[in-house]
């Protein structure tokens, strides 16, 4: 039993059959069933499938593209054939959802499918899903059954197939009983129609950084992955999508100006070739000689306007469909003269008349209003001024806006016309004036209202003279790329053009005309408007308000006024299918013609037999309806003619779609899926040539059966492109060639941007426009084939009134297909996920040719052309832009992107000898250097004969341990201030002079002696907020002999994540006991502290905050220099803690290079903004001062958060020379004094003392970070040379520092696609994929360099790429601790060459450099070596074979959109995942995808697999202002992110 309004299978099959026996074939050969579109049964059975809602459906949901039902058929069976592949859905965190509002979604009952589907019943919807048959339909549910993850999946299955509609129908309500079991589950869940993945586990790698039995939460999120991750399921099941096979490897490689091999495609050897013969080209048959023809369009007007001034000229309807005003050929010549009068005599500037002949103006008239317009066109044509059409802007954004107005400015425009009503609703400025539109010239608008005009005097009488080649008018056009020309039409093809018309059409006096279309340009112009009056024709026009009100309307009007021919397009034929039965009374019997202005479009066929179908009742005759072909350069191209003025029978051709790609045509028997079914635009026009030639390079005439592009040469087409001397000889003055290159003709020919070909009886087919070609990867796709096959995926649920746009952007070298569609207000998520994954498939399987984007935006944001369709232009560059403001977004870069480069093959290395012989061979030096001998500095030194004195006192005093120098200075400078502690508000919190600090350590000592009960040697964490407490504990640990550990304290706010580093730090440096504040203690005892840690295991804790005044007994002094002295912990980028140690002699000998490179001694002043926790960071504040006597100004960077400008501020106040500051301190005075450096001078702020400012970093320089501080604060004094950056790492905390001697740092410029080979390859500035390079700083005195192979441990030669190593006696001894990585970083202290110098032991740094001998002197005269540090080795990506430093990917995406706050890329299983902060609406977040997968792909060719969009701040920073991608990572992983979307790309 069927519900009602259904056909069964086999009745529908016999209908059809019934029906398109009278079609069968015109052209031979070609299989039947294919021949003929499918008609829509016009009888009761199908008349009831479409439910009494007809009414109120009808406008809701209008499909502006009638589809073929063929097209639906092959779509779905290309469907079927796909087993529905499993692709990860989106996640998009609810808020994102408000689109598309989910929550209101109910489960759809069964009725939902007569309703939902909208207007559009196609014939093929009765056979719509691809589930055809009833076989099908079973599995397929119990998939949903299975898979299903909110009941919203269940709405796929609302519309049957022919099936069993009620059973299917029986099985929803428990569907959506099983499925309503996940809801509590966040939207994001796999898609529809997959089983959950709980089986596919990844696999838990090791755990990085976490000490053994250590808390388990941190475990769930190392390397591995919690195992029930959401997630990670959806990497595995990309993964698994992805090991799809591609498309067939390409074989060949073109040389990107580069080593780096992008893949070119071969022509396939087995592809379609034309084998036609040539063309010849084609003669219209001439134009009829008539005996009174008017010598000009306006002696044709000005005939009728004085012998038959009563004769209508033009009927204007209201949105009712009420004739308001008839213009008579009378009153069009009166009301024309008065404007051309007016316009040449009453309107002036200064004392001239505003307008001279041959001025252009614009005519600014709506749609609605006819009357004016052709007043207006011809007023001006007789004033002998060029009239230049455009449409009413309605908002100062309009799509296309800025464009007309770059024509209007071009075309040298200064006044427009317009109407009363039409100027009032025009947006006014202030003073009441006409706003001037965004890019448009200032403009004087003029309404010519009859009151407006004046009456010409009796001796003013316009020159009407005969055609000639002046412009008569300009109509503009809007091109592929979204510039907007203006195409010059003559008097003499405007008359040509007419005359042409009127014979192909057979026109004659005083018939009537319905015309639907624009009137201000193409068809509608040229019917409705010119020839019209040529022959004296009554127009009835319909405007398009009317039409969307009633769709019928037109229809009406051809009966009422018995009209013998319309003028309409596809669209008008279809709108008027849905709402026909509306009407019973309707005739077309008076049609003689009925025009089908885009005929030339894949889709007009259906509509045209849809129509005929119905209306063949009401006394439509068949051979009535006449496809035409026109183009704005060519105007008319060719139109179908009825039999009796000669025309042949219509054809119609079923082409591959396959070959159709290679531009070769073939009729297709064979693969019923893949084809094209086009209907001819008739016979070319009278008196015209016309060939078709190749598309690109020279114009050679096609062999017979190829598709090139239709030239014309003939009197009527358009003359130039206004200004546009260049492309118009290109387009206007083409040249046609044999292909022994011998000329066609003598004429030159007008390309038409129409692509067909000429098929039996010299009809001519159109296959596709020139502006809607993409060429991907050699082949030729139509954009509005892909266009037609996304609207045969069961467009009404998902599509707003099938508005789709299609269109190509060049990413890496070709073509990329992208498809942008308005989605339907109630489509839920998952049935949308579930069309897109459709939509790609049958594209897939019938273009054979993959989508790189699919977008969904909400129904009506799409920009629209004037009369409603979308501007394809506009949305093209809203999407480059980033600003579409998709709702969902599906990428397909793994399957569309064929051209990357080939994965990098390692070679074999050279051996390390080959190496350095094959550098000496080539006279390049092996890559060493070192900063200046420090034995010989010493002797000469000033402080030498300071410490004569304290030798004396001990003795042979070979080493400076740091507590003798304290006690020393202590002695002989008992008040010198060491330190000045500044607190936010920029005055002093606490000072210590060297007698303070000397007395609070001996306290501590004696209280860890005492109270902690500390032996020597034991370790003890220093938990302070930066400041001298933190200074007087580290001496106090010394002082008693025990090991000092710095550890930044919890954050009270943040304890969750801080306190668990804290916690770790303490257990894994095996600290016996903890000194802190008084408040500190209480943190780390408190209840909030116990849900983060296990309290009950700290060590003891002291707080320092009282102290008793004890004397200790004696100060502890090392047996030997090599003796422990503290331990410096920190947290790598990549997650790992690693402790160093640092012997008494490393940490004098740091002390000693920076006192030597900075120059520092007693009277100086250094200003300190920096962590005091680890690195250099911590000796500048806690050891150098007490080393060098100098006074340190610190300046904890905290207080920076509530006074930006504290750090500047002091470095003025104290006129420091020296400063030091980390990169996230530069970056927040950048952010934040950018707008205030005004202020500052006025406060007083001079940075000129500034003679070195030193970041403190562990990276590449950040060169555009401290180049725009430079910039910035050079108007308060700043030397742009005194910014430099330090180098330093685990090994060696201070490899490099800038100092106050020495040549400047140099910048190089390398290429960046080198270095991802491990090379360096100097280039210019400038020049493409170059990268710039910052020399870090001067290497220190004592510090010796060297650049070794990663792999082979050989020496490398200057300026090669390889690990930085490092010999110096400030290098730490060793790792204390290593978490997790024990066995990796055996080697990293006591490296060896493998040949070359063999003895020196190097501690390996971890990070890529190399150096570069300079044209620069040192201080010692040498040639000055500098040292590029590239990017940790940790941290770099694998991927293709190649190395790729993540700061680099960062940085092009970062530059890909203005709202990319911060961005981060790691990878996780092959897949490159890239997490981009959003600074802007959430209605952004889907538009970065696109761009951050093309940024990527274009300057890196790398594919990037997720694309996870967060809110600002989620990137975790630690204190250097390093990304901690790692942490990032595991976030990710464990789904802890709360992104606001994540996009799998497929």
């Amino acid at each position: 039993r069927c519900s009602r309004g259904y056909i069964t299978q086999k009745g529908y099959e016999k209908k059809r059959a019934k029906l398109l026996a009278r079609y069968i074939p015109l052209i031979q050969g070609v299989d039947p069933s294919l021949q003929a579109e499918n008609r829509v049964p016009g009888s009761s059975q199908a008349t009831a499938a479409v439910s009494k809602q007809q009414k109120s459906r009808s406008t809701n949901s209008r499909d502006e593209r009638f589809r073929s039902d063929v097209h639906t058929e092959a779509v779905q069976a290309a469907l079927a054939k796909y087993k529905e592949r499993k692709m990860p859905m989106p996640s998009k965190r609810r808020s994102v959802l408000v689109h598309s509002s989910v929550e209101t979604y109910t489960p759809p009952d069964t009725s939902s499918a007569s309703e939902d589907e909208g207007s559009l019943r196609r014939q093929g919807r009765i056979t719509s899903t691809p589930f055809q048959s009833h076989s099908n339909v079973e599995p397929w549910l119990n998939r949903v059954i299975q898979g299903s993850s909110t009941s919203s999946s269940a709405s796929s299955t609302s519309s049957h197939p022919g099936g069993k509609p009620a059973a299917a129908s029986n099985t929803l309500p428990c569907l959506s009983s099983i499925s309503t079991d996940n809801h509590f589950a966040p939207p994001d869940v796999t898609t529809g129609l997959v089983e959950h993945l709980h089986h596919e586990r990844p696999q838990v790698a090791s755990v990085r950084g976490v000490p053994r039995g250590y808390h388990s939460s941190i475990l769930e999120t190392a390397d591995g992955v919690p195992v029930n991750s959401r997630v990670s399921s959806k990497i595995q099941q990309l993964l698994n999508t992805l090991k799809r096979p591609k498309r067939p490897p390409l074989k060949e490689f073109f040389v990107d100006d580069f080593e780096e091999l992008l893949e070119v495609q071969q022509p396939d050897p087995n592809q379609p070739k034309p084998e036609g013969n040539q063309m010849n080209v084609l003669k219209g048959e001439p134009l009829g000689v008539v005996t009174n023809w008017p010598p000009s369009l306006l002696s044709a007007l000005q005939r009728w306007g004085t012998t038959q001034p009563k004769a209508p000229c033009l009927t204007a309807l209201d949105t009712t469909g009420k004739a308001i005003y008839t213009l008579t050929y009378g009153k069009l010549w009166s009301r024309s003269l008065k404007l051309a009068y007016t316009l040449l005599n009453k309107l002036t500037t200064k004392s001239e008349p505003l307008l001279k002949p041959g001025d252009r103006v614009a005519l600014v008239f709506p749609n609605s209003d006819p009357v004016m317009f052709m007043v207006a066109f011809y007023g001006c044509l007789l004033a002998e001024l060029i009239p230049v059409p455009i449409e009413v802007p309605l908002t100062r954004k309009d799509a296309g806006s800025q464009q007309i107005g770059f024509l209007l400015g071009s075309c040298g425009v200064t006044l427009a016309l317009t109407t009363d009503a039409c100027q009032k609703g025009l947006p006014k400025a202030q003073t009441g004036e006409v706003v001037t539109f965004k890019g448009w010239p200032r403009l004087i608008w003029f309404v010519i209202d009859g009151k407006h005009l004046a009456k010409p005097t009796k001796d003013w009488h316009p020159q009407v003279r005969d055609a000639s080649a002046e412009i008569a008018y300009i109509e503009y056009k809007t091109s592929k790329e979204g510039s907007t020309v203006g195409i010059t039409i003559s008097h003499a093809s405007m008359l040509a053009h007419c005359h042409a018309l009127t014979q192909a059409c057979g026109y004659s006096e005083a018939e009537t005309l319905t015309n639907v279309l624009d009137f201000k340009r193409d068809a509608g112009l040229w019917h409705g408007v010119l020839t019209s009056v040529m022959n004296r024709m009554h127009v009835i026009s319909i405007p398009y308000a009317l039409m969307k009100v009633n769709p019928l309307s037109w229809i009406q009007k051809v009966c009422s006024y018995k009209a013998r021919v319309a003028v309409v397009k596809s669209r008008d034929m279809h709108w008027s299918l849905l709402a026909q039965r509306d009407q019973r009374d309707v005739s077309l019997s008076s049609l003689r013609m009925l025009i089908v202005a885009d005929g030339a479009n894949p889709w007009s066929i259906s509509s045209c037999d849809a129509f005929l179908n119905v209306f063949q009742s009401r006394g439509l005759r068949p051979e009535v309806i006449c496809p035409c072909a026109s183009s704005s350069e060519a105007l008319t191209v060719a139109i179908r003619r009825p039999p009796e003025l000669g025309g042949p029978p219509p054809g119609k051709a079923v082409l591959s779609m396959n070959c159709l790609s290679f531009g070769v045509i073939r009729v297709d028997t064979e693969e019923k899926l893949s084809v094209l079914t086009v209907q001819d635009v008739g016979q070319i026009m009278p008196g015209a040539n016309v060939c078709v030639v190749k598309v690109d390079g020279t114009p050679y005439l096609c062999k017979a059966d190829e598709v090139g592009e239709i030239c014309v040469n003939s009197g009527a087409t358009g003359m130039a492109y206004f200004g546009l001397l260049g492309i118009t000889k290109n387009v206007f003055e083409a040249i046609p060639v044999t292909a022994a290159g011998v000329p066609v003709s003598d004429q030159p020919f007008t390309r038409t941007g129409l692509l067909g070909f000429v098929g039996p009886d010299y009809l001519v087919f159109v296959v596709g426009k020139l502006d809607g070609l993409m060429t991907v990867s050699g082949r030729r796709h139509n954009a509005d084939d892909v266009v037609a096959t996304a609207l045969a995926v069961e467009p009404m649920k998902f599509v707003y009134r099938g508005r789709i746009a299609v269109f190509s952007v060049t990413v890496l070298h070709d073509d990329r297909i992208v498809l942008v569609a308005e989605q339907r207000p109630d489509a839920s998520e998952e049935d949308s996920f579930q069309w897109m994954s459709r939509v790609l498939q049958a594209i897939d399987s019938i273009h054979q040719v993959g989508v790189y984007c699919l977008a969904l935006v909400p129904a009506n944001t799409l920009p629209k052309a004037p009369l409603g369709g979308i501007h394809i232009s506009e949305t093209k560059q809203r999407f480059l832009e980033g600003a579409l403001h998709p709702c969902n977004v599906l990428m397909c870069p793994h399957t569309c992107v064929t051209n990357l480069p080939k994965p990098r093959q390692k070679q074999p290395d050279v051996g390390p000898a080959s190496m350095i012989v094959g550098n000496l061979v080539a006279g390049k030096r092996i890559a060493q250097a070192s900063g200046r001998d420090v034995t010989q500095l010493e002797d000469n030194d000033q402080a030498r004969k300071l410490w004569c004195s304290a030798e004396a006192k001990h003795g042979a005093f070979q080493f400076l341990y740091l507590a003798d120098v304290l006690q020393w200075r202590a002695q002989t400078t008992p008040d010198h201030p060491l330190f000045l502690l500044l607190n936010s508000k920029g005055t002093v919190a606490s000072t210590a002079s060297c007698i303070q600090l000397h007395k609070r350590a001996e306290r501590v000592a004696v209280a860890l002696i005492e109270k902690g009960r500390l032996n020597v040697g034991d370790h003890v964490a220093l938990v302070y907020p930066p400041g001298v407490d933190l200074i007087a504990t580290f001496y106090g640990c010394l002082y008693a002999g025990c090991i000092p550990i710095t550890v930044r304290p919890p954050h009270p706010q943040n304890l969750a994540t801080t306190l668990p580093t804290v916690k770790m730090i303490v257990e894994v440096s095996k600290s016996a006991c903890i000194l802190t504040t008084q408040a500190i203690m209480k943190l780390l005892k408190s209840k909030e502290a116990a849900t983060a840690v296990d309290i009950k295991t700290w060590p003891t804790i002291l707080d320092t905050d009282d102290m008793p005044k004890k004397k200790l007994a004696s100060i502890f002094r090392p047996t030997s220099p090599d003796m422990l002295a503290y331990l410096d912990f920190s947290v790598s980028t990549t997650g790992i803690l690693a402790g160093v140690k640092m012997s008494h002699a490393a940490t004098s000998a740091l002390c000693r290079s920076i006192k030597l490179q900075c120059e520092l001694y007693p009277s100086r002043q250094i200003a300190i903004c920096l962590d005091p926790y680890c690195g250099l960071g911590f000796a500048l504040w806690c050891l150098c001062s007490v080393y060098s006597g100098h006074q340190s100004i610190l300046v904890p960077p905290l207080e920076l958060e509530s006074n930006v400008s504290l750090w500047l501020s002091a470095v003025s106040q104290y006129k420091v020379r020296v400063t030091f500051c980390s990169y996230s301190v530069m970056e927040m005075c950048t952010k934040g004094l950018g707008t205030q450096t005004d202020n500052l001078r006025m406060k007083g702020v001079n940075l000129s003392c500034v003679r070195t400012c030193m970041v403190v970093a562990e990276e590449r320089p950040r060169i555009t970070l401290t180049q725009s501080f430079s910039k910035l604060f050079k108007d308060l004094g700043l030397s742009a040379r005194a910014v430099s950056t330090t180098f330093g790492c685990r090994v060696n905390v201070a490899i490099c520092l800038q100092g106050t001697a020495g040549p400047d740092p140099t910048t190089v410029y390398v290429d960046m696609r080198a270095l991802r080979h491990d090379r360096v390859r100097l280039v210019e500035r400038g020049s493409p994929h170059s990268l710039p390079l910052m020399e870090s700083g001067k290497i220190l005195p004592g510090v010796k360099v060297i650049i070794a192979h990663t792999e082979t441990k050989g020496p490398l030669g200057d300026s090669h790429l390889g690990e930085i190593w490092v010999s110096s006696p400030h290098n730490a001894t060793g790792y204390y601790t290593v978490y997790g990585e024990e066995a990796l970083h055996a080697d990293h202290f006591t490296a060896r060459l493998s040949f070359g110098d063999t003895q020196t032991v190097w501690a390996r740094t971890g990070y890529l450099g190399f150096l570069r001998r300079t044209e620069l002197t040192d201080a010692s005269g040498e040639r000055h070596d500098a040292l590029y540090v590239v990017g940790s080795l940790d941290e770099t990506l694998e991927l293709r074979g190649m190395r790729y430093h993540p700061i680099d990917i960062e940085t092009s995406v970062i530059r890909a959109h203005k709202s990319i706050a911060e961005c981060a890329v790691f990878t996780w299983t092959n897949l490159l995942v890239v997490v981009v902060e959003l600074e802007g609406s959430e209605q952004e977040a889907l538009d970065l995808v696109a761009l951050v997968t093309n940024v990527v792909l274009e300057e890196h060719y790398l594919i990037v697999g997720v694309v996870v969009i967060v809110d600002p701040g989620v990137i975790p920073i630690n204190s250097r202002g390093e990304k901690q991608r790692m942490h990032l990572r595991d976030g990710f992983l464990a789904d802890q992110l709360d992104p606001i979307y994540v996009a799998y790309n497929m």
